[in-house]
């Protein structure tokens, strides 16, 4: 069969790496640079962090004791009473989608589902779901609908990958106290389809916090994520789809190539790739060539080749040839009362950073459980909206220069580290466009002279502009550029020189 009569087929990709890896990222991606993401479930109830779901199994942990204190014990109210506690009264997405645009966003992304196995959109595999259990409405769907009316390509996250052994802890009881030996609802044959039939992984260490391993091994699970994720893509086309994880279910350090690593199988990984190669046949059926992105964390090139890489709470630190994304939050991922939230200069800074390294930045906004968001979070959001309008001509349907930037400073580059860079005048961020170099100055030189370094002599220079200010006094000098910027600049944040190129 001809390449040609496989696309009017729509299985123009087959389940292998080997066909997968022909995988060409769309020009939609490439050029959005900025998504937002509503990391949003019934997780948000208690207004207590992210893993809440799991926590509260967990004897002496703070969302124990807050769920104990608050609700009462969860051998008596669990997870599943949560579920029914979520209204999402005041959720109103065409708002929001609005505000998200004006902000700055070129996608945006929902969540299908979290770790807790609580679907966000009418689900036949699963009887907890938002259409069915708590809100009454159909979350995801309400989502797509409100993203096609702004013209925004549209994407959802699965994070169920994880679940099977994640929730193995809604098995245990406590082990002292006034509840010692008292089973947890998890245990309640009622809510075994709910709460998951993971008896094997029980018994492993009540230390161990961060659910190690990932993946089970359980076959039963992966068909049920496989038959899950098909629901997921046949019911809303997404144009992205993440995985909170690697690429199911092949083991390895979903973060980095490591000593755990082992060598990419089609076998290890077929659940994984019958799902990719669906999104992907999904999408060229629509629309005669694949537009989908698919998201996965593991770093290892012939595994993330099959779509595009994901880093959650960090990035790279330098020019990836091929385009990437990181996925971050203001706070927490589910709101928090607790948590410090980003300012301004810090999201905007975390942005010019990524995508002078050919990489997008997927932030997730964090909603009340009544589906609104607060104060704070509004005003950052209009803060975006004010620079992305003076400064997005730099960003958006950019490329990476011959180099990322100049000066001093860096970004921390650790597992889930996003402290603010303390960046001085020297610190220089590059993208380019057509004839056109962008040099963001991190920080505005007390004197308005800005000094850029990296020009060669070949780089002939013929005018510059500030973006949200106009023409621009310069010298050039074997390549150095010299710039004199106005006293007042066009943004409290990184101001941006437009440099027209020979």
């Amino acid at each position: 069969m001809s390449k040609a009569d496989q696309i009017a087929r729509g299985r123009q990709f087959e389940p292998s790496f080997d066909s997968l890896s022909g995988f060409d990222c769309p020009a939609w991606f490439r050029d959005a640079k900025f998504g937002i993401w509503s990391h949003w479930g019934p997780q948000s109830v208690p207004m207590y962090g992210d893993w809440y779901a799991r926590h509260i199994y967990i004897q002496g942990s703070p969302q124990y004791l807050y769920h104990v204190r608050h609700y009462g014990h969860p051998s008596k109210v669990g997870y599943k009473d949560i579920c029914r506690m979520w209204k999402a009264e005041a959720f109103e997405p065409d708002e929001l989608m609005a505000l998200y645009k004006r902000a700055g966003a070129r996608y945006f992304v929902g969540q299908a589902m979290h770790h807790d196995h609580y679907f966000n959109y009418p689900s036949a595999l699963n009887r907890f779901n938002s259409a069915a259990v708590g809100p009454m409405k159909d979350i995801c769907g309400l989502w797509k609908a409100a993203a096609e009316r702004q013209g925004l390509p549209f994407g959802l996250t699965e994070h169920l990958g994880a679940s099977f052994s994640w929730w193995r802890v809604n098995k245990w009881s406590d082990t002292w106290g006034p509840y010692a030996g008292a089973a947890y609802d998890g245990n309640d044959p009622e809510y075994r389809d709910f709460y998951f039939d993971n008896y094997e992984h029980v018994g492993e260490d009540r230390t161990e916090t961060r659910a190690r391993p990932w993946y089970t091994t359980n076959t039963r699970f992966h068909d049920y994520w496989l038959a899950v994720i098909r629901e997921v893509i046949d019911l809303h086309q997404p144009d992205l789809l993440y995985s909170d994880g690697p690429l199911p279910f092949g083991q390895g350090n979903p973060h980095a190539p490591g000593p755990d690593s082992s060598p990419a199988s089609d076998a290890a990984f077929a659940p994984g790739l019958e799902a990719v190669a669906h999104l992907y046949n999904t999408s060229v059926r629509m629309h005669g060539a694949n537009r989908a992105v698919y998201n996965q964390k593991d770093r290892r090139p012939e595994i993330y080749r099959v779509g595009v890489l994901d880093i959650e709470k960090s990035q790279l630190p330098g020019i990836n040839p091929e385009p990437w994304q990181t996925d971050t939050c203001i706070g927490n991922w589910f709101y928090d009362v607790r948590e410090p939230w980003k300012r301004p200069d810090h999201v905007i800074d975390m942005l010019i950073d990524i995508v002078s390294k050919n990489g997008c930045m997927l932030l997730n906004v964090i909603q009340r459980p009544d589906g609104t968001i607060d104060e704070e979070a509004r005003w950052l959001l209009e803060q975006i909206a004010g620079w992305t309008a003076i400064c997005g001509e730099a960003i958006y349907g950019t490329r990476p220069w011959r180099q990322f930037g100049e000066g001093d400073s860096r970004a921390t580059i650790d597992e889930f580290r996003e402290e603010k860079v303390a960046w001085n005048a020297s610190d220089i961020r590059f993208t380019t466009k057509e004839n056109t170099l962008y040099a963001f100055l991190m920080r505005p030189p007390d004197n308005r002279v800005a000094v850029l370094k990296s020009l060669c002599a070949d780089d002939r220079v013929r005018a510059v502009r500030l973006l949200g200010s106009g023409p621009c006094e310069w010298n050039q000098s074997f390549g150095t550029l010299t710039v004199k910027l106005p006293h007042d600049l066009s943004t409290p944040y990184a101001n941006v020189l437009a440099i027209e190129l020979a």
